[in-house]
Formats: structure tokens, sequence, C-alpha cells
């Protein structure tokens, strides 16, 4: 095979504050030759998420990427070249893999860091957004750590977002009355006209208080926190008896990582009060149910009852700027960076 040059972002800093474009440095390699194990993948889409912020900083549930290393996304990429028996040439594949061109991998491992095959004729965007990591998290925090059920009220933060909005299309479809919380105007019509919600919250120019006392008014039984901070204290506030609180991120707080502590909920003596419970998880947590995930989504959205909204951006030469609009709130839905097709 003839040489390839391999172009790269890599890691050149340890973010203070929020993540900026002078964090990452481009570089310009070749693919080394691949050994017996290793598989040759050419990247065509990356996910870009909150927990990158951590990936950057800290030791996480995977360590620090180490400054000089390429920055890492859960990525969607198709086989060039394979030295392992089961990856041949053009099957398609996802992994925790570099923000570049080509990555040459060893297979194995489990979940975000192992290799793993997709479906022949798989849509890469879809495997990255709805039917990837951000929808499971939304089915199982919704459904296994929420046990939300028809009746109950449920309020999500970060509605607008990849998880927020596919956790509260599926307590829609569980028959929960749905609550959302999102900033302007244009993700919360959303909401209501598009993922079906009952009630939609825009931060940046209501009293959330306020609303969610409006829209809530016998209490909150299922509270999806993507958020954490102020917010998180005003759903401990309303809770109602048996109420549940999945803990799944904390975005408002996550450009202070590294430089200060987070501020704690205020109002969590409410858990004894009226018997909630607050519980945190990853999406790994569930790895062995993933396939009924995927095939009970599947069919939900070939129903027309999920809705995929992806906000996409192109070319490598875009990641940090992609990366940055996540932070900003710039992003509607799943933001992913598209650097090809399949061939």
């Amino acid at each position: 095979m003839a040489e390839l040059k391999n172009r790269q972002w890599l890691l050149a800093a340890r973010p203070q504050g929020i993540i900026k474009e002078s964090d990452f440095r481009w570089n310009e390699t070749v693919v080394p030759a691949l050994k017996d194990g290793q598989v040759l993948v050419r990247n065509l889409a990356f996910s870009f998420d909150p927990t990158q912020r951590g990936w950057m900083s800290m030791d996480t549930y995977i360590p620090a990427i180490p400054l000089g290393e390429t920055m890492k996304a859960g990525t969607v990429g198709q086989v060039v070249d394979s030295k392992q028996p089961g990856f041949a040439k053009g099957d398609l594949v996802q992994g925790l893999f570099g923000w570049e061109d080509y990555t040459v991998t060893v297979t194995g491992g489990e979940g975000l860091r192992g290799l793993q095959k997709l479906p022949r004729g798989a849509d890469p965007l879809l495997a990255l957004s709805l039917l990837g990591t951000t929808g499971l998290t939304a089915y199982f925090g919704t459904l296994a750590v929420g046990a939300a059920k028809a009746g109950d009220t449920f309020v999500v933060s970060g509605a607008g977002g990849a998880t927020g909005s596919v956790a509260g299309m599926i307590a829609r479809i569980k028959g929960c009355r749905v609550v959302g919380i999102a900033g302007g105007r244009a993700k919360c019509d959303w909401l209501l006209k598009e993922a079906g919600f009952d009630a939609a919250i825009d931060y940046k120019n209501e009293n959330v208080g306020e609303a969610l006392t409006k829209y809530c008014p016998k209490g909150i039984d299922v509270y999806f926190d993507n958020v954490g901070g102020e917010i998180l204290d005003h759903a401990l506030a309303r809770l109602a008896n048996g109420a549940r609180i999945v803990l799944c991120g904390a975005i408002s707080q996550y450009n202070d990582l590294g430089t200060k502590l987070p501020t704690g909920p205020r109002n969590y003596f409410n858990l004894i009060l009226h018997g909630a419970r607050m519980e945190g998880f990853l999406v790994f947590h569930f790895a062995a149910r993933y396939p009924e995930a995927i095939a009970e989504m599947s069919k939900w959205y070939a129903e027309g009852k999920l809705k995929n909204q992806i906000d996409l951006q192109h070319g490598l030469e875009n990641a940090p700027k992609t990366i940055i609009r996540v932070f900003t709130g710039a992003n509607f839905g799943k933001q992913l960076l598209k650097l090809a097709d399949p061939q």
C-alpha cells in the first residue's frame, strides 16, 4: 500500500476554563505499516460530548489523554486494511479513536475503548447519535436508573442536547408527562413541536424555579440531570414522594475542572423528606444490554416516535471549533463532525 499522509490534532494543553483552540496542535505525519493483529481505519465521523472535557483534564473512567497525543473521540470509520481475522477492507467499525484521518488500532476491548464492527449498511451518523453512546445513555438513564413509568412527571435538563432530548422522548413513549429545560426559544420550540414534550423551560429567559412549580404542581417524579449546579437545586426543591434523580452529567461545572471544586447541591435534604434517591451512572455499566436498547430504539425510530436531531459540522480542520460548540451551547442536538462518506 502506498504511504498515506495522516493529519492530526494533538492535545497541546490542559484546558483552563472553557476549551480554547490553542489547547490543540495541528500535526501531519504518515501512517505506520500495519503489524499483525492491527487494523487500519479511515475515520468518517467523530462524536463530540461533554465528557471529553474530563478526558482532557484528569483521569476519569479512562486515563487522561497525555499531552502531545491525539485528542480522542467516539468515532465511526471504515477498514482500509487489516491484519486481524474478522475485520476486512470495507467493514464499518466504531471505537475511541484519535482526531485524525487514519487510525491504526488493535481489536478487542469492551465498550467505547474497543473496536466494534457495525452491521453492513449501517448509517455512520445514526450509529454515533441516536444508536450510539448518547442514545444508549438516555435509554438506560431513563428506564433502568430513573425507572420512568406511565403517569410520572419527568423533568430533564440539557433537553436540547443529544442525551436530554432522547431521554425526554423515551419518557414520553412510556407515558410520562415530560418537561424539558433548554437554552433558547428555538430549542424549546423544537421540544414542543417535534419531540412531543408537554412543556419546555428556556433557562436563559425564564425563572426556572417558578416554571418548574407551574409545570410540576404535584412535584417531580424523575429528574434526569445533565447540567448540575443551580438547576439541580431547583429540581431538588420540588420533589414528589419517591422521586428518582438521575445524575448523568454536570456540564455547567465542567469548565471548572482542575481549578476549583464544584458547588454541591444545597437542597439534598429533600431526598430524606420525600424518600427519594439520587444515583449516578455510566452507560458502560449496561454494556451487556446494548443489543436490547438498540433494537428497541431502532423500532421507535422507524415508527417515528424518536427524532434524531444532529448538529453536523464538516472537516477535520474544524474539530477544535466543533468541540467548543458543545460548551457554549451553540450545538442543537447531537454534535457530530463528518470527515468523509463510506466507500
